[in-house]
């Protein structure tokens, strides 16, 4: 019974932040849009910073303007103990929302979580088209170990954290081991 209403716009344009939120009234946020490919962020670390942090900036401020109830910044493990541009735009971000926690009308939380399998820009649909085309399967490093989950487990957090009322608090999802890239790539194969 939700009403969907579809929205174009650049989250470091405040004055259409404003607009849209303005317009619309929503009760709760997730903020997902972000840049999160490593090495592009590395080559562009600016475009990193203006869209990951400022436009979390901008969003932030406009959603406890207009009275959002929740605010939920979608993260990434890379966010902890970062050691790319990417990871350190989204702790930045982290940062950010825990500096407005003191804001009484919006509840604002952030939400860390590894690969979603699946997803778009996860590994599997790539080593799957690679595997399709006859190979190679390009892996960057045999020994890179990276945490994954279902996009179920994924949703779960997040709606799980949005439900929660712990202004500033940052969500971790129990991800058990890192597995192989490599060992999930010859799987694949297999």
């Amino acid at each position: 019974e939700l009403e969907v209403h579809l929205v174009v716009g650049d989250i470091t344009d405040a004055q259409r932040v404003d607009q849209v939120l303005k317009h619309h009234r929503p009760e709760v946020m997730f903020h997902a849009a972000a840049h999160k490919h490593v090495p592009l962020m590395e080559l562009n670390p600016c475009e990193a910073v203006k869209n990951n942090v400022v436009g979390t900036r901008i969003l932030a401020q406009a959603a406890a303007r207009v009275g959002v109830e929740r605010f939920v910044l979608i993260s990434s493990d890379k966010a902890a103990n970062p050691t790319s541009v990417m990871g350190a735009t989204k702790r930045v971000a982290e940062l950010v929302l825990g500096g407005m926690s003191h804001n009484r009308s919006t509840c604002f939380m952030a939400v860390r979580f590894g690969n979603v399998l699946g997803s778009t820009g996860s590994v599997i649909p790539r080593f799957l088209d690679q595997i399709r085309r006859g190979g190679p399967v390009t892996v960057t490093h045999p020994e890179v170990r990276r945490y994954f989950m279902l996009v179920a487990e994924a949703v779960q957090l997040v709606l799980h954290a949005a439900t929660r009322r712990k202004p500033g608090g940052i969500f971790v999802l129990e991800m058990g081991e890192q597995i192989k890239v490599m060992d999930l790539a010859r799987n694949l194969i297999r």
